[in-house]
């Protein structure tokens, strides 16, 4: 069997757009994932390969989207870090429900959309041509 992401198998991505201007998206939920495992920013920044601003900022807009924090951390040098909160472990959970609904509702089309690849297509040439198509 394929995993997920290989090349081969068509997958859903699910970037949520939440009525109150914020979102949740697969990034969002690496960084979360990140976080559970480093216990700090900074250590999530590394792991993804990310700046720690970067980070920062996410963090600090998903804690400002929901009424409950997300991430709660815990500055200074010693003693210091952070952690998913009970809240985020209940995004993080609900995030995962809407994506496995949705791979399972959308697995029929993905397959004949599969089956009706060119699998000589050049991402690379997309990028360079598709920009001076549209143009």
């Amino acid at each position: 069997m394929l995993k997920k992401d290989s090349p081969e198998v068509a997958h859903v991505a699910i970037h949520l757009h939440l009525p109150n201007g914020g979102s949740f998206t697969p990034e969002d939920l690496s960084l979360i994932e990140a976080i559970r495992v480093e216990r700090s920013i900074i250590g999530a920044s590394r792991a993804l390969g990310l700046s720690y601003r970067k980070c920062w900022l996410v963090v600090d807009a998903l804690n400002r989207t929901f009424e409950s924090p997300v991430i709660a951390t815990f500055p200074g040098r010693r003693g210091g870090g952070a952690e998913i909160t009970s809240f985020g472990e209940r995004l993080v959970a609900l995030y995962r429900s809407i994506e496995r609904h949705a791979a399972n509702s959308a697995r029929k089309s993905l397959d004949e959309l599969t089956q009706s690849l060119d699998w000589t297509f050049d991402v690379k040439a997309r990028a360079v041509g598709g920009a001076r198509d549209l143009g």
